[in-house]
């Protein structure tokens, strides 16, 4: 399998959980070290030319706000998400230097390598909510993989950005055995495969620029992405001032301050940067994600049930880095907020969903 898998541990040194993939974990971890130090960093750096989505937003409460009142505990744990309610030396030595991973809050993130950088923790705790998004991904999209239109009767070269834990890639490999490993000259890939890449680039346009001329003429790009602009179904359920609200606005000054944008769905960049690039055929799905149980459709009640446990299992992975480290929070601030955060997620009657969107185009023949 390993042979096949056809991946970049892109966005940070993410491993699975489980002992049994330890050294498909350590060699993904290589993979990972390995791809940031020769990718050309434009591909993920680039020029910051991102548009400024907002001018007139709410303002930000200060952290003293959510330190000085009370956190709702009274909901219920469980009831939003249930419909009822309720080698040796060498290998040893490689491996230390992998995993001198940047120690915050009690969690690990990726090295400071270069100018990559990655918001989200990559221990084995956020490892196995990572495990549960992909799943519930899968669920999204029909039970498949991808949706572009892709001829899997050929052999295929294909390339797996924002690759994570790794679970699409090697799925995939499972799934299409004959697909090939990679190399970065133009013209190389039938298929690039990206997901859950916001908060990570910085010039979305330069990105896709370089995804197409990476792949071959009639090659598929598929790019699967979350926005932030978390709703409610119940009038007044998340307002600007909800803690909900909240942090989409500390997201949204975040991913200003760092000019990687965290509102490429809501902000429609993938369409876009797609059209300006010469991409073609373009296909998109926009998908309401709920968090809990109360969409009556049965695959999207269990996309909302998994996807909150794996939001609510590690909110903390979700929120400290952008509330401190880019914000400028201190921990005790950012903490409090967060628990305010689960505590409103928790409420019963919330409804609360959040956008996401595929997009899928074609470079020409």
């Amino acid at each position: 399998m390993l042979q096949k898998l056809t991946s970049v541990r892109f966005s940070y040194g993410q491993h699975e959980p489980s002992a049994v993939f330890d050294l498909r974990r350590l060699l993904g971890q290589l993979i990972s070290t390995v791809a940031y130090c020769n990718l050309d960093a434009t591909l993920l750096v680039g020029s910051n030319n991102q548009p400024n989505s907002t001018t007139n937003r709410p303002a930000i409460l200060p952290a003293s706000h959510w330190r000085s009142i009370p956190v709702d505990d009274n909901n219920d744990a469980d009831s939003h998400l249930s419909e009822s309610g309720s080698n040796a030396s060498s290998t040893t030595s490689l491996r230390e230097s992998l995993l001198e991973y940047r120690k915050l809050f009690g969690r690990t993130y990726h090295h400071e390598l270069g100018q990559a950088e990655s918001w989200l923790p990559n221990d084995e705790k956020h490892a196995a909510s990572m495990e549960l998004a992909h799943y519930a991904a899968i669920l999204m999209t029909d039970s498949k993989l991808f949706l572009a239109p892709l001829d899997t009767n050929k052999s295929l070269k294909v390339l797996d950005l924002g690759t994570g834990t790794g679970h699409w890639a090697i799925d995939f490999a499972d799934q299409y055995p004959s697909a090939d490993d990679w190399s970065w000259p133009d013209n190389t890939f039938d298929f690039i495969y990206v997901r859950f890449l916001t908060g990570c680039i910085l010039d979305w346009g330069h990105f896709y620029r370089e995804a197409f001329r990476c792949l071959k003429p009639g090659g598929w790009l598929e790019h699967f992405e979350i926005g932030i602009s978390w709703q409610s179904e119940n009038p007044g359920g998340i307002t600007p001032e909800s803690p909900i609200g909240q942090m989409v606005q500390l997201f949204t000054e975040a991913g200003e301050k760092t000019g990687r944008t965290f509102r490429i769905v809501d902000d429609g960049l993938q369409t876009k940067y797609m059209k300006e690039t010469g991409f073609v055929e373009l296909g998109e799905r926009d998908i309401h994600v709920p968090h809990g149980a109360w969409m009556e459709d049965a695959t999207m009640k269990q996309v909302g049930i998994i996807l909150g446990e794996a939001l609510l299992e590690d909110l903390e992975g979700y929120t400290m880095y952008v509330f401190t480290a880019i914000n400028g929070w201190a921990e005790e601030g950012a903490r409090a907020l967060t628990a305010h955060i689960r505590s409103h997620f928790k409420r019963p009657g919330l409804q609360a969903w959040v956008p996401r969107k595929v997009v899928w185009a074609k470079k020409p023949e």
